[in-house]
């Protein structure tokens, strides 16, 4: 006699459904192109920031301002 409270009647294994692996694998491409315009968007941001303007260079001649005596006493 079995133990099962129903009869003797057999287990049919469960099918996986089809319609969850197929999500699964629409959600990780959604997530891949996620993360991809993403990175597009960074790498856009990150190049148009503000350019250096370069150096520049000012030349000043300065003269030399006239020399008072020292006094002595």
């Amino acid at each position: 006699m079995s133990d099962y409270p129903y009869g003797g009647r057999r287990l049919r294994p469960r099918r996986g459904r089809r319609g969850g692996r197929a999500l699964r694998v629409v959600a990780a491409l959604a997530a891949l192109a996620a993360a991809f315009a993403l990175g597009v968007a960074l790498g856009r941001a990150l190049d148009d920031g503000p350019r250096d303007g370069g150096s520049v260079t000012y030349v000043r001649t300065l003269r030399p301002l006239p020399q008072q005596p020292v006094p002595t006493g």
